[in-house]
C-alpha cells in the first residue's frame, strides 16, 4: 500500500491511543509486523507552548523512522504556531485528530467536535499540506448524532483540501464506544472516494485478526487501524498477516509471557523502573486474559513495583 509516496509494507497499523502508543508499545507493535504506529494524541497548543510533557509524545523508539504523528486541535490557529517545533521532529505523517470523544477534548472545540465544523476542519488540513508538503490524514466519525451524520460530506472536505489519507471509526460522537460500528458506512466512504487516490482506513470494533481481515472484505478498504484490540495483544498484527495469507496462528503461552517481559524492558528503558511498573499494568492485562492463572497474575501485577516483581507475577502463567 503507497500513501502520497510513502510504502507500508501491510494493511495494519497501531492506532493512536492516548495513555497507551507510547514508544514501548509502538516498538513492540512493530516487532510483530504492524505497518506504522500512530504517537498518542499530541495538542497543538501543547506543543506551541514547548510544554515538556506534550514534546514527550514525539519521542521514537530506536529505529522508528517513520514517525506518524496525531495532532488534536480547535482550528487552525494551534495548528500554525506548534508547526516548527513539530517539524523539528521530521514526521512522516500528520493525522487530525476529529474523532476523540471524549469531553476534555470536545469542550474546546477539538476532537469529533469538528464533526460539527467541517469548515474548520478543512482550513486545518489545507494550512497542514501546504506548510509541510506531508501527507496529511483525517480521523473522523460518522457525525456528532445519529440526526447529524455528515461522514461522506466531512471526507470530501478533507479530500478537497488536500488530505491523502481518511480514518472512518464508524460511531457516531455520541455513542461514544457504545454500541456497534457501521461498518456499511466505510464501505460507502470507500466507495464515494475511489477515484481520489486517498488511502481509506476502518476502525472500529476491530478486536480480532478475524475482525481484522472481515472489515477489509466488507468494505473493500485499504487498511485497518488497530486499538483496543491491540492492548496487551501486539501480535495480533502477526494474527492478521497469517489469516489474510489463509493461515491461522497464535503466539504460545511462553512466546505472550516473552513478549509482556520485553514491553516491559521497553519501558524501563524509557521511562525508569518506577514508571514503568506502573504504566505497566493496564497493558500486562491483556497479555495474560485468557490464561490459566490470570486472576493471580493480575493481582500480582496490580502490587508491581520493581521488574522482578513482574517477573515473579509471570511465573504464575501456568
Amino acid at each position: 500500500m503507497t500513501i502520497k509516496g510513502l510504502d507500508f509494507t501491510s494493511p495494519f497499523f497501531l492506532a493512536p491511543l492516548a495513555g497507551y502508543t507510547d514508544t514501548a508499545f509502538r516498538r513492540i507493535a512493530h516487532e510483530w509486523g504492524s505497518a506504522a504506529e500512530v504517537t498518542e494524541m499530541v495538542s497543538a497548543e501543547g506543543l506551541a507552548r514547548g510544554g515538556e510533557a506534550t514534546e514527550a509524545l514525539l519521542d521514537r523508539y530506536p529505529g522508528e523512522d517513520r514517525l506518524i504523528v496525531q495532532l488534536f486541535a480547535p482550528d487552525e490557529d494551534p495548528i500554525a504556531r506548534c508547526l516548527e517545533r513539530l517539524m523539528r521532529h521530521e514526521p512522516a505523517i500528520i493525522d487530525l485528530n476529529c474523532g476523540c470523544p471524549v469531553n476534555k477534548v470536545v469542550r474546546t472545540g477539538a476532537g469529533s467536535a469538528l464533526m460539527r465544523t467541517p469548515e474548520v476542519m478543512g482550513r486545518m488540513v489545507k494550512l497542514l499540506v501546504r506548510e509541510t508538503a506531508l501527507p496529511v490524514s483525517v480521523k473522523f466519525r460518522l457525525g456528532w448524532d445519529r440526526e447529524s451524520v455528515n461522514y461522506l460530506d466531512f471526507a470530501r472536505i478533507a479530500l478537497d483540501n488536500g488530505a491523502s489519507m481518511l480514518t472512518l471509526h464508524a460511531r457516531t460522537r455520541s455513542q461514544m464506544y457504545s454500541g456497534k460500528a457501521d461498518w456499511s458506512a466505510i464501505a460507502r466512504l470507500k466507495e464515494a472516494t475511489k477515484d481520489s487516490g486517498a488511502a481509506i482506513f476502518a476502525s472500529g470494533d476491530i478486536l480480532s485478526a478475524h475482525d481484522a481481515v472481515s472489515v477489509m472484505q466488507q468494505t473493500g478498504c485499504d487498511g485497518v487501524m488497530l486499538a483496543r484490540g491491540a492492548i496487551g495483544r501486539p501480535f495480533i498484527f502477526k494474527e492478521c498477516a497469517a489469516l489474510m495469507a489463509g493461515e491461522v496462528w497464535e503466539p504460545s503461552v511462553q512466546e505472550r509471557k516473552a513478549c509482556l517481559m520485553r514491553h516491559l524492558d521497553y519501558m524501563i528503558e524509557h521511562s525508569g523502573e518506577a514508571v514503568a511498573c506502573r504504566e505497566m499494568r493496564k497493558h500486562a492485562i491483556g497479555y495474560v486474559k485468557g490464561l490459566a492463572g490470570a486472576s493471580r497474575v493480575k493481582a500480582a501485577v496490580n502490587a508491581a513495583m520493581t521488574r522482578a516483581d513482574y517477573e515473579e507475577a509471570v511465573s504464575l502463567i501456568g
